[in-house]
């Protein structure tokens, strides 16, 4: 059965969080708000937080800067994954990947679809693995990553989940990487 399994040790992790967006400043970014106190909330570290424009440069400079940082274990971006022509993240961090993780994607839309409905096949939510640092990108709503870390995240970059997380993983990322 899945859950937590609390015999096991807790392993925080550095996950840095970057809102996409033409509009948001640190004033008001609310999804990057909710996504670091939870974050910091579940006991991992922030590890770094910026905001960029809706702009392939500017989004995969900044992923690929926390990708090339050692202490850096995951990426959340927000924002930039719907259908719009400014909407680029996706077209930004995929180049970026190693391997994708495709099931986050499915998984991301059966939670959505709870909670909006069809209105989910506007998201491009994805996610996937660049030189052992996890990358995930969910849309700019303040519901959509509260769905992302309440039903995904809390777990999955949860050490102590069974049968099986993405932080067990960490280590072996990079394996015949060549």
């Amino acid at each position: 059965m899945a859950g937590i399994d609390s015999s096991r040790a807790f392993k925080p992790l550095a996950i840095a969080i970057l809102t996409v967006s033409d509009t948001r400043t640190r004033d008001n970014d609310t999804s990057g708000d909710l996504l670091a106190e939870r974050l910091q909330t579940a006991g991992h570290v922030l590890a770094g937080r910026a905001i960029v424009k809706d702009d392939v440069p500017a989004i995969r400079a900044q992923v690929d800067s926390w990708i090339l940082d050692p202490t850096v274990d995951a990426i959340i971006s927000t924002g930039g994954t719907g259908l719009t022509g400014r909407d680029t993240t996706p077209e930004a961090i995929r180049p970026l990947f190693d391997k994708e993780i495709e099931g986050f994607s499915a998984v991301f839309h059966v939670l959505s679809y709870q909670t909006v409905g069809t209105s989910t096949m506007a998201s491009r939510a994805c996610a996937g693995v660049a030189r052992g640092t996890l990358i995930f990108a969910v849309p700019g709503s303040t519901g959509a990553c509260k769905d992302a870390w309440d039903g995904i995240f809390q777990y999955q970059l949860d050490s102590r989940h069974r049968p099986c997380n993405l932080v067990e993983l960490l280590p072996r990322l990079e394996e015949h990487r060549g």
